[in-house]
C-alpha cells in the first residue's frame, strides 16, 4: 500500500466511522435493561407499580398499536414563574412544569427573538416534567391531583436571590401536602420539596415519585450528524448509561439504585431529576399510547404519623448542556455531553479550546490555534510521513517506467519496485505510522465541535455567525475542496488509473459533504489542510534539492 492509498483509506474510514456511529445510536446494541418483574424491589414495596398511575393497556403497547396522536393532558390554571434564566409555566394539575423557555438561548440565529423551548405541553412537543405521592389504601396527589394555588403569576424580583411557588393539596382525611418549588438567580436548578402533614388519626403511608414524560420527536440528525435524543439515567454502580426510545418499546426498566438520576437528553439540552444521593430509589422506564414515553424514579416509602410532618426534597434541572454548571450539579451529569468512545482525549482538548477561548474571546479563533497547536504537536511524526511522500513523488517517474515495462505482470512490477525502494533507501510505508497515530485526535475532536454546547450560536468573522451551523454560502467547504487538490499536487501520482480518479473525486465529494458540517469543523479541517500544505511543500523542497 503506498500513501495515496493510506490517504484515501484513512479518508473513507473517517466518513464509515460516522456513518457507523449513527448505525450505532440508532440500531446498535445498548447496555441491557432489567424488566419489572413481581419480585422486583419496585414491585414489592407497598405493592405498587414502579409507574404510578398508567393505563393498563399502557402497559401492553407497542409501536404498531400506537395511536398517531398522543392525548392532551388535562387543563389546569396556569402558574407562570419567570427568573432571569428561566421562564415557566406549571399546572394545577399535579403540579406538573408544563413549559419551560429558556431566554438565553435563541432557536437560530435567524431567529434572535424566538427563544428555546425546552419543555413543552403541546401534541408532538409533548415534554414535560411531573411529580406526586403515590399510596397505597390511601388517598395521595398524583399527578393527576389538582392543586390549589394562592397566585397564578410570580417573578424573581431584583434584589433577591431565590423564588419560591407554593401549590397546596388536601385529603378528605386531613392530610395535607404542600408542594413548593424553588428558583435561584443564575440557576437552571429547580429544588422541590413535597411536606405532607397529617391531622388525621390514623398513620399515612405513600411513596414519591419524579418522572419525565415526552413524546418521541421526529428525527432531526443527518446521516453524518446524528446527535442523541431520548432517555439516560446515571448510577454509582452502572455509570452513566442511555436508555433509547426503543429499549422503553421492548421493555420496562426497573432498577433499585442509590444515588444517581434520570434524564431525558437531547442535543444541548437536557431536563433531569436528581434524587438524594443517599436515598434508594428504583428507576423506571414504560412507553406510554401515542409515542409517549417515561423515565422517572420512585423513592422509598414515606409514613407519616398523625400530628407529623415529613419533608421529601428533589432537585430538578432543565436548561443547557454547559460543562461547567453541569459538573457542579450531580455525578456524572456531564456525561450526557456525548464525546463518545474517545472521552479520554475529548475532554482536555476541550479544556485547551475553552482556555483559548477566554483568552482572545471568540470559539472560532480557538478553533484555529488550537489546529495549530495540534499540528505542532504531532509535527515530527507528520515531518516523517511527508518525507516518506516527497520521495515516492521524486521517485515517481522511475516507477511509471517500470509499470510501463512491466505492464500487467503484478508479480514482477512488485519485485521491481522493491528493489528500488531498497536502492533508493525508501520505506513506502514509512507515511503510514504518523499519520494514524494523529486519527483518535482528529476525531476526539470532531466530537468536541459538534457536542459542545459552548459552541452553539457562537459566531466567528464575517458571514459565520454560528460555528454550530453550516455555512450559509459554502465557502468554508469549497475553500477546504481547493486545498485538497493543492495537497494531491503535492503528493506522489498514484500508478493505477482508478486510484487517480478515485483521487480526482476526493475533494469533490468532501466538498459535498461539508457542506453539511457545522462551520467549526470545517474550519478546523481547513485550517490543518493550509497548515499541512505549508509543511509539506517545505519538506518536499527540501528532499527534492538534496536529490540533486
Amino acid at each position: 500500500m503506498d500513501n495515496q492509498r493510506l490517504l484515501l483509506f484513512i479518508a473513507l474510514s473517517f466518513v464509515l466511522l460516522m456513518i457507523w456511529q449513527a448505525w450505532m445510536k440508532d440500531y446498535g446494541k445498548h447496555p441491557a435493561t432489567r424488566v419489572a418483574t413481581p419480585t422486583a424491589p419496585a414491585a414489592n414495596r407497598a405493592g405498587q407499580s414502579p409507574v404510578p398511575e398508567l393505563p393498563a393497556s399502557a402497559a401492553r403497547s407497542t409501536p404498531a398499536s400506537t395511536p398517531s396522536v398522543a392525548p392532551a393532558l388535562p387543563a389546569g390554571r396556569v402558574i407562570r414563574v419567570r427568573t432571569d434564566v428561566l421562564d415557566v409555566q406549571i399546572s394545577t394539575v399535579g403540579g406538573d412544569l408544563r413549559r419551560a423557555v429558556l431566554p438565553r438561548f435563541a432557536v437560530s440565529t435567524e431567529r434572535p427573538h424566538e427563544s428555546v423551548i425546552l419543555l413543552d405541553d403541546r401534541g408532538e412537543r409533548l415534554f414535560v416534567a411531573q411529580s406526586g405521592l403515590l399510596a397505597t389504601g390511601n388517598t395521595a396527589p398524583t399527578h393527576h391531583a389538582r392543586f390549589s394555588a394562592a397566585r397564578t403569576d410570580y417573578r424573581l424580583a431584583d434584589s433577591a436571590d431565590r423564588l419560591q411557588v407554593r401549590l397546596h393539596w388536601r385529603s378528605p382525611q386531613g392530610v395535607s401536602v404542600e408542594k413548593i418549588y424553588t428558583f435561584h438567580r443564575n440557576s437552571y436548578v429547580v429544588q422541590l420539596q413535597e411536606v405532607v402533614h397529617n391531622a388525621g388519626d390514623k398513620p399515612w403511608r405513600a411513596r414519591p415519585y419524579e418522572q419525565l414524560l415526552r413524546h418521541r420527536p421526529r428525527k432531526g440528525s443527518s446521516l453524518f450528524l446524528h446527535t442523541y435524543v431520548g432517555g439516560a439515567l446515571y448510577s454509582p454502580q452502572d455509570k452513566f448509561q442511555k436508555v433509547t426510545f426503543k429499549d422503553m418499546s421492548k421493555h420496562s426498566l426497573s432498577r433499585s439504585v442509590t444515588g444517581g438520576w434520570v434524564a431525558m437528553d437531547q442535543h444541548y439540552f437536557l431536563a433531569t431529576w436528581i434524587p438524594p444521593l443517599k436515598a434508594p430509589q428504583d428507576f423506571y422506564t414504560k412507553a406510554l399510547p401515542g409515542d409517549r414515553y417515561v423515565i422517572g424514579t420512585l423513592g422509598g416509602a414515606l409514613e407519616v404519623a398523625p400530628g407529623q410532618t415529613r419533608t421529601v426534597a428533589v432537585r430538578l434541572y432543565i436548561g443547557p448542556k454547559l460543562q461547567e454548571r453541569l459538573v457542579g450539579v450531580a455525578p456524572g451529569l456531564d456525561l450526557t455531553i456525548d464525546y463518545g468512545y474517545l472521552t479520554v482525549l475529548a475532554k482536555p482538548i476541550f479544556a485547551m479550546m475553552r482556555w483559548i477561548e477566554e483568552l482572545v474571546g471568540n470559539w472560532g479563533w480557538a478553533i484555529v490555534i488550537l489546529t495549530i497547536l495540534i499540528k505542532l504537536a504531532f509535527y515530527k511524526l507528520s515531518e516523517t510521513s511527508y518525507r516518506s511522500m516527497a520521495n515516492m513523488r521524486r521517485l515517481s517517474p522511475r516507477l511509471k517506467a517500470l509499470k510501463e515495462r512491466y505492464g500487467d505482470d503484478r508479480q514482477r512490477l512488485n519485485q521491481a519496485m522493491m528493489e528500488l525502494y531498497k536502492k533508493e533507501k525508501i520505506n513506502p510505508l514509512g507515511g503510514c505510522l504518523p499519520i494514524v497515530v494523529q486519527i483518535p485526535v482528529f476525531i476526539a475532536l470532531y466530537w468536541v465541535l459538534l457536542e459542545s454546547m459552548e459552541l452553539r450560536q457562537a459566531p466567528f468573522v464575517l458571514w459565520i455567525h454560528d460555528l454550530s451551523a453550516p455555512d450559509p454560502y459554502f465557502v468554508l467547504p469549497i475553500l477546504n475542496g481547493i486545498t485538497m487538490l493543492m495537497q494531491q499536487r503535492l503528493n506522489p501520482s498514484p500508478l493505477d488509473p482508478m486510484q487517480q480518479k478515485i483521487m480526482m473525486i476526493m475533494p469533490i465529494m468532501f466538498s459535498v459533504f461539508f457542506a453539511f458540517f457545522p462551520a467549526g469543523l470545517v474550519l478546523y479541517w481547513l485550517v490543518n489542510n493550509l497548515l499541512s500544505i505549508s509543511q509539506q511543500w517545505m519538506i518536499t523542497r527540501r528532499v527534492e534539492r538534496g536529490a540533486k
